[in-house]
């Protein structure tokens, strides 16, 4: 998503663009930004060391480790997810009582805060609302869902007891996101990657067996709707924003369903299925669909990319293009 939104702010051209990452960028992504730098959130010196250098108006936070990831290592995880989101927080504080006004911090959430206790109740449920089975079973979904009630605190709450009272100036927005699927980054790490794993195997000539069943059904986006998002939601007016976490969606296929766009793309590529039983069991908590009525309603959120534009005119000339494929 990072790349992405760095192509996409580059087209907008009204804003200039700090890039940090514990990689170096490619070259062409490092010529759209003014400044690029090398580290890890967790490094307060690093970031103290910007605040220094630049006046920043606006936080795009979107580092994490993903889901699968983190459930190997959710200490590690909750260093990176929560820590490094607490440092920002700081940084969005700091630089506000600098330039005298407040700074937006655009969050990326997930579908991974809700837990649904079985497959029967997420099958009952249908489209899961913001306030409903906040109960998340992942260590990346506990850790997301708390980044959003500090998100919340430091907007809204911070230093309340403080005796001449305290605005943070920070002005927090997190969108839940659904499954992403991106043509141009290869999947790494997240318990929905089944779908964009699925075609970039196909394109490559690769058999993939499928980690979930046939009938796995969840919410997903096109990544380029996704980057729109953070985009319109950070253009809305802060009185239009209320709960400061929104559901956004597109399409919500089974992964049978996708599987047979991908075949009818590379008929000659196997697509198997073959469950994980503890990634399905995570899977299986989270909803078939979500309510995304409130980012429709508050700030217009409308995604251009339904399944068959997302397949047809997203991923599959892009996809061949990257792999070669004719």
């Amino acid at each position: 998503m990072g790349h992405g939104l760095i192509h996409r702010l580059a087209e907008v051209g009204a804003f200039d663009v700090l890039a940090l990452d514990v990689r170096p960028l490619p070259p062409d992504l490092a010529r759209r930004c003014v400044a690029v730098r090398v580290g890890d959130i967790l490094d307060r010196h690093l970031l103290e060391r910007l605040q220094s250098e630049f006046e920043i108006a606006v936080v795009f936070h979107l580092a994490a480790l993903l889901s699968t990831r983190a459930e190997f290592v959710p200490e590690t995880a909750h260093r990176v997810n929560v820590e490094g989101t607490l440092n920002l927080l700081q940084l969005a504080l700091e630089e506000a009582r600098s330039l005298g006004r407040r700074v937006k911090f655009l969050f990326p959430s997930s579908i991974a805060v809700y837990g649904l206790p079985d497959l029967g109740a997420k099958r009952m449920t249908g489209r899961v609302a913001e306030h409903e089975w906040t109960t998340p079973v992942t260590m990346y979904g506990c850790n997301k869902l708390y980044c959003e009630h500090l998100g919340r605190y430091f907007a809204r709450h911070y230093r309340q007891l403080a005796a001449q009272g305290e605005t943070s100036g920070v002005d927090f927005r997190a969108i839940r996101f659904p499954g992403l699927i991106s043509a141009f980054t290869e999947p790494s790490g997240g318990t929905s990657d089944y779908a964009p794993e699925m075609i970039h195997a196909a394109a490559q000539g690769r058999a993939y067996a499928c980690f979930v069943r046939e009938d796995t059904r969840i919410p997903f986006m096109a990544m380029p709707d996704a980057i729109e998002a953070l985009l319109t939601l950070m253009a809305a007016p802060e009185d239009a924003i209320t709960p400061l976490a929104y559901n956004v969606t597109a399409f919500n296929p089974t992964a049978d369903e996708f599987a047979a766009l991908v075949r009818r793309a590379f008929p000659a590529t196997p697509i198997t299925f073959v469950p994980d039983l503890r990634r399905q069991a995570i899977l299986d908590t989270w909803p078939e669909d979500v309510d995304d009525a409130r980012a429709r309603r508050e700030w217009g959120f409308r995604p251009a990319y339904a399944l068959e534009r997302t397949f047809n005119e997203y991923l599959l000339p892009n996809v061949r293009r990257r792999y070669a494929v004719r």
